[in-house]
């Protein structure tokens, strides 16, 4: 029997919510998925208006996959009577993608004063998986100590950092190629991403998109 992976995602405050959209579809369309519990923050809904346009009240599902899905349930991060709040709610994991480094700082501090919040804190005393995509730069003393202490905790700090050594042609290839990594780094093996050998490579990635 394959896998059937229940897990919650969330977006917050920092600019790259197009990241989301990429890693919210590959979840919903990998079948060893079963179910996403998504959150975007009040910040991160700003910014879907911002990079997406629309209404801000719009329903976040819809403005990132450009419909409903029946694997996504979306969640009000000030509900804090939500279900990840407690440990015996069936969950892998956590990932958050964009991941802003008040976010961290919050986290760090196990200050659980929204949902998301929470349900970090909850993946942290459960130990399960929590990673953490930031994407602000350059870093403070301040962020990283705040990472090195969420790392300290058991969470994963994946910046949103494309790589470049597969010479990427567009932007969306970036995008791609970060969520194909992502995906395999939490047990989502995916194959469509470039691979070093040390065996030389072309002057930039040709597979067929």
């Amino acid at each position: 029997m394959g896998e059937s992976r229940r897990l919650t995602m969330a977006v917050t405050g920092a600019g790259g919510t197009r990241m989301a959209r990429y890693v919210l579809s590959a979840l919903v369309a990998d079948e060893r998925v079963a179910h996403v519990d998504l959150m975007v923050s009040g910040a991160g809904r700003k910014l879907l208006v911002h990079e997406f346009g629309g209404p801000e009240a719009a329903d976040p599902v819809e403005k990132l996959l450009g419909g409903l899905n029946k694997k996504v349930a979306s969640w009000d991060p000030d509900d804090l009577a939500g279900p990840m709040t407690s440990g015996s709610y069936s969950s892998w994991g956590m990932v958050v993608v964009p991941c802003a480094l008040g976010v961290v700082g919050r986290i760090a501090q196990g200050q659980a004063n929204t949902l998301i919040e929470r349900a970090a804190d909850v993946c942290l005393k459960e130990r399960r998986e929590l990673v953490l995509c930031v994407r602000e730069t350059p870093f403070s003393l301040i962020h990283l100590r705040n990472m090195t202490q969420v790392t300290e905790a058991g969470a994963v700090v994946y910046p949103m950092i494309p790589t470049y050594y597969n010479v990427p042609q567009t932007v969306e290839q970036m995008f791609e190629e970060f969520t194909a990594r992502l995906m395999s780094f939490i047990g989502l093996q995916q194959t469509d991403y470039y691979a070093w050998t040390g065996e030389g490579t072309p002057a930039h990635d040709d597979r067929s998109r």
